[in-house]
């Protein structure tokens, strides 16, 4: 039987690609987003589901979770791509300014990754991805995005607690925190920059896909 993964922000560029990675790979692809406007080639596709799910809204993510994992019988991966960005330094980032980050960086994460890694724990194997950032771990690049640098943040203590929990448990939470993604949203907001080095989607969905596999851990 297949591998079964969950992923959100799924219309976004590192969420099609993904789409596209795994079912090519042979998963089942429960994706989650508001829109599906890119994901048009996936949708006769027989492994593939889409869902509009409220992710900043805990009973209905947890609900949603449940009924997946009544309907497939488990969850092997879930890959955590929501998220949002803003500018801001410490005078700009009010209390709204960082609530809203906290919601869309931290909170549609973590309202995921519980039931998720409680059911994957009872099953003796899952990934969770997170989508972490290099602003989160550089202070110099994330002065200037405080609110966004900080709840990011936020998701490397979580996977590090909840693999000190999986201790033990073929149970790994990884967060990914590449460089520039080669988009045209990006090409469009830096058009000086040199892009040379920027990561494309579909070699980020590569990596992506190995850590679901289970293959490049050695457990110890």
């Amino acid at each position: 039987m297949g591998k079964t993964v969950l992923i959100t922000g799924a219309n976004g560029n590192l969420g099609v690609a993904a789409v596209k990675k795994f079912l090519d790979k042979g998963y089942k692809v429960i994706a989650v987003d508001h829109t599906g406007t890119h994901l048009g080639f996936a949708a006769s596709h027989d492994n593939f589901e889409l869902k509009d799910i409220n992710l900043s809204d805990e009973a209905a993510t947890e609900d949603f979770i449940a009924e997946a994992i009544s309907l497939y019988g488990r969850i092997d991966g879930a890959l955590l791509l929501v998220g949002g960005f803003a500018m801001g330094d410490v005078a700009a980032t009010d209390g709204a300014a960082m609530q809203k980050m906290y919601s869309l960086n931290f909170e549609t994460a973590w309202f995921a990754a519980r039931p998720l890694f409680r059911h994957m724990m009872e099953n003796g194997f899952g990934r969770l991805i997170f989508m972490g950032a290099r602003t989160a771990i550089k202070p110099e690049l994330g002065k200037g995005a405080l609110a966004y640098a900080l709840t990011k943040s936020m998701l490397f203590n979580l996977a590090d607690l909840l693999n000190a929990s999986a201790k033990g448990k073929n149970v790994l939470a990884s967060v990914v925190a590449p460089g520039t993604i080669d988009t045209e949203l990006n090409h469009k907001s830096m058009p000086d920059a040199d892009s040379s080095g920027w990561i494309e989607p579909a070699q980020l969905a590569d990596v992506l896909e190995l850590i679901c596999s289970g293959k490049e851990l050695s457990l110890k």
